[in-house]
């Protein structure tokens, strides 16, 4: 790959400018040196970490709660859109879930028997998480928690032990960290970059969710979660959560599974930013680990029960195949089921994610290969006008189009073809639902939906509608 900036300019660059500057530079190095051979060995090792993550499943899943749980734990990470949709992409959500995890089964095994070894593991695994995602600082109050909980000892003799191996896999990170970052000059670069979060988000962007903008939701996650898992997940998480709380775990293993998720997420809807639901994605694991249970529950059932666990899993591989290959705009059956019924499908309630939330949810700039196939399929008038939602340019992949500021279709647009982001669908119907005049999007029918990203509006003159 070639850098295209010279090493006196780069130099020259503000961190305010760099912010900025980022999303030219990092487009110019795509499209400059094949933007496919790029993203194939950016995003090889990203699936590799994926496929980490599922091995790490199979195997704790086997040891704490069964072979039929772990299959069945691996059968809900493998068809789960989120992490269909966010495995490959190269970003920190899946890398910082793969390393939780990892950390968590480390601390696992420690606790069935502490031996120096299975404490390093905890600790490497621990500071690959801190490098994967600033977030992973929760990690510490949950390590500290799991210890307290999982050890069987006196409490005076507990604190020690706690305190101890604490130190121990907080020394073993520090070095992980470092070595990440190739052992900079300044120690402190970590602390300094974990100041920095959030610092680039416009404070004046009001996040999203079912129709009101607001500068944070506090049930954001919890929202996105009951939307966008499929049905089957979150129907067996519950089932799971009834079965470990049967006898048969110990005090360990419960502390393993239950204090991460309610650690993290009590943490995510104080501090995430409402952008997507995966920023909750390092909780999916251990919400699998404990659907798997559920799972295995129902198969050792009755009849019954037995036949309500496949048609459960016949119901999440329809939801998988259904939407493929759009898994990030999935939704399940709940964003469709009271509003809009008849927009049900295999892809589940999909099409009318817009209606509750924006952003990754929907639309990341994914799909702009599949408009352009559309659009040559589907001649009409030109040009087409796009309102795009995205930092990677679409003409780069063939598209022609003239850009377009959505604001004009808060009125009945000119004659011509139209076609918007679902981000741009969402926070536009949204801003006019607060007019009490209303606006025309509020009740023009696309003409189609792309990818289900793109909403393509053909806007007829005469005494046609807009379709």
């Amino acid at each position: 790959m070639r850098w295209p900036v010279s090493p006196a300019a780069w130099a020259a660059l503000s961190p305010a400018a760099a912010f900025g500057f980022q999303w030219q530079l990092g487009n110019t190095v795509l499209v400059g040196d094949a933007p496919g051979r790029v993203l194939f060995w950016a995003r090889l090792p990203m699936l590799l970490i994926a496929l980490l993550l599922g091995w790490v499943l199979w195997a704790w899943g086997r040891r704490m709660l069964g072979d039929a749980a772990a299959v069945g734990a691996l059968v809900l990470f493998a068809l789960d859109p989120a992490l269909i949709a966010h495995g490959p992409l190269v970003t920190t959500d899946v890398g910082c879930a793969a390393f939780v995890t990892l950390f968590v089964f480390a601390l696992w095994r420690y606790l069935q028997r502490r031996t120096p070894g299975r404490l390093l593991l905890g600790g490497l695994a621990l500071g690959a998480a801190l490098a994967a995602k600033f977030s992973a600082v929760f990690l510490l109050p949950i390590a500290a928690l799991v210890l307290l909980l999982g050890t069987p000892l006196p409490l005076g003799r507990r604190l020690l032990w706690t305190a101890a191996a604490l130190v121990a896999v907080a020394a073993a990170a520090v070095v992980v960290v470092e070595a990440a970052y190739f052992f900079p000059r300044d120690p402190w670069l970590y602390v300094r970059g974990l100041r920095q979060v959030y610092t680039g988000i416009d404070p004046g962007y009001l996040p999203y969710m079912a129709g009101e903008f607001r500068r944070h939701f506090w049930s954001y996650e919890l929202v996105a979660y009951l939307l966008k898992e499929p049905l089957p997940s979150v129907i067996l998480a519950g089932v799971g959560l009834w079965t470990i709380a049967r006898p048969g775990l110990t005090v360990a293993d419960r502390a393993c599974l239950l204090v991460p998720p309610a650690v993290l997420a009590a943490a995510y809807a104080a501090f995430a930013a409402n952008l997507g639901v995966r920023y909750a994605i390092p909780l999916l694991p251990f919400l699998h680990l404990i659907g798997g249970a559920g799972l295995a529950a129902l198969l050792a059932g009755g009849r019954v029960r037995r036949v309500c666990a496949w048609l459960l899993v016949a119901w999440l591989a329809t939801a998988a195949i259904g939407v493929y290959p759009d898994h990030l705009s999935y939704f399940n059956e709940t964003a469709c089921a009271l509003s809009e019924p008849r927009q049900l499908g295999l892809d589940g309630g999909s099409r009318c994610g817009p209606h509750w939330l924006d952003d990754s949810n929907v639309d990341w700039g994914q799909g702009v290969r599949q408009l352009a196939a559309w659009v040559q399929a589907h001649p009409g008038p030109e040009p087409l006008r796009l309102a795009y939602f995205g930092s990677f340019p679409p003409e780069a992949s063939g598209l022609r189009y003239e850009p377009l500021d959505a604001r004009i279709l808060k009125d009945r647009p000119p004659v011509g073809r139209y076609v918007l982001s679902a981000h741009i669908v969402a926070r536009l119907r949204g801003a006019l639902r607060a007019r009490p005049e209303g606006g025309w999007l509020l009740g023009a029918r696309p003409t189609a939906i792309v990818g289900h990203a793109y909403y393509v509006f053909d806007v007829m003159g005469g005494a046609d509608m807009a379709r």
